[in-house]
């Protein structure tokens, strides 16, 4: 791990600021306590002709201060830059496989015991020059490699968003991994979706608050994927590859609507739901995306410049209410070969549901969450005996939120070989997800 960690770039500023932030931290609560008690001795309030001295021992807010959400740089409303800055690690169990299996010769895989650092991540966010600029950096020290560097320009009813980033299109992408009610997203997201691109989107809410609550996002990206541009593998002629387009619409008609977070850890007493549509697509040589960049279905190989023209929709809802939560998406995808001519469609979808049985019984630990998910993935309606099925269990233990968190999940997952015969294995995973 260590290792990893001197090869990235940020590596330097994240072990020099995990050092320094508890110093820094004590100093400064130490300072405002000295602070307090001379400004006690003096009196409550001073009159504007006080000397600069008297005046410069009234308590300040400290500028830097290092809580359990990370390391805090300035003063919000204040300063004209802030950032909170903290890592993230998840250590992972994983049995018999490392993945779920796809096809039928993946469920004869070998023994696949496994025990790592699944995710190890470098953030900071926050404001830059005004308030109305707000930017987000995302580091993998894994593998090396820039993850999110993106920038949000202007009020919250119309925002340009610049940068590499998430698409803005299913919500269970969207939930960072770290507030996941399983150690894992469903089989469905790998099939659809979009993933991280290059580009600029529109953005912006309406009517906060109240039955028409909206959000709305229209972007237009290079459709290549992660940390690539798209000059460098799609010819410049017309003939050969489009940007990725890609719009969302999301209404809130509880007021408020449902965060990109898994799980009802603020154990609303009011209920809140949200309920999406978007639609996208894209020519390119890729038939999916991942955080690796474009890569392919298992139905296809990587293509020619513009080879596969996609088209994908999807229908979303979310919901929360007193330790109960719901995510569900359905997914329809088509994908035409532009040099065979040949048309597949796909269609998936998965349903989470999650619930804090203390909200039942005040004597059950409030930490203690149960969640179980059903899903499947058919790669191809026309075909027969190819639908991957997925049913799920978790049980998490909230030590303190998603930013510190013991999750395990038992999955089963399924198959039809071309005899009619169910294929299906299970798979456990154990992780700890904490953040500093």
């Amino acid at each position: 791990m260590m290792t990893v960690l001197y090869r990235g770039s940020v590596a330097p500023v994240l072990l020099w600021l995990m050092l320094a932030a508890p110093v820094l931290a004590r100093k400064n609560e130490k300072t405002s306590v000295a602070d307090a008690a001379r400004t006690e001795s003096v009196g409550a309030v001073r009159p504007a002709e006080e000397s600069p001295k008297q005046a410069a021992s009234e308590p300040e807010k400290p500028r830097v201060v290092y809580t359990r959400g990370g390391l805090r740089i300035g003063r919000q409303g204040e300063s004209r830059f802030t950032a909170k800055v903290n890592g993230r690690s998840q250590i992972r169990l994983s049995s018999p496989f490392q993945s779920p299996p796809r096809t039928l010769s993946q469920f004869d895989r070998d023994d696949e015991y496994d025990i790592r650092f699944h995710r190890a991540r470098f953030k900071m966010d926050g404001q830059a020059g005004a308030s109305w600029i707000q930017y987000k950096y995302e580091h993998d020290l894994v593998k090396g490699r820039l993850l999110d560097l993106r920038f949000d320009i202007g009020p919250e009813w119309l925002k340009l968003r610049i940068g590499q980033w998430k698409v803005d299109y299913s919500r269970e992408r969207m939930d960072s991994s770290g507030k996941q009610q399983f150690t894992e997203r469903s089989i469905a997201n790998r099939a659809f979706t979009l993933d991280r691109q290059k580009g600029a989107s529109a953005i912006g809410r309406v009517g906060k608050g109240s039955l028409w609550d909206s959000q709305y996002f229209a972007g237009v990206f290079t459709g290549q994927g992660r940390g690539v541009f798209r000059e460098r593998r799609v010819p410049r002629s017309a003939d050969d590859g489009s940007p990725m387009w890609s719009l969302r619409y999301q209404w809130n008609p509880l007021g408020g609507g449902v965060a990109l977070s898994q799980s009802d850890l603020e154990r609303l007493d009011a209920p809140r739901l949200s309920i999406a549509v978007a639609a996208a697509g894209n020519r390119s040589r890729y038939t999916r995306f991942s955080s690796s960049g474009g890569g392919r279905l298992d139905a296809f190989v990587i293509g020619l410049p513009g080879q596969y023209a996609i088209r994908q929709k999807l229908e979303e809802t979310a919901f929360k209410y007193r330790g109960l939560s719901v995510q569900h998406e359905w997914h329809w995808k088509s994908v035409l070969d532009t040099v065979t001519s040949l048309r597949t469609h796909m269609r998936g979808s998965y349903t989470d549901v999650g619930y804090f049985p203390n909200e039942f019984h005040r004597k059950i630990p409030k930490q203690l969450e149960f969640a179980g998910r059903i899903a499947f993935v058919d790669p191809n309606i026309h075909a027969s005996s190819d639908t991957i099925r997925e049913l799920g269990l978790a049980t998490n233990w909230f030590f303190y939120g998603h930013g510190n968190k013991l999750t395990v999940d038992i999955g089963r997952y399924s198959l039809l070989d071309p005899n009619g015969v169910l294929r299906s294995t299970v798979g456990v995973r154990t992780q700890w997800d904490v953040s500093f």
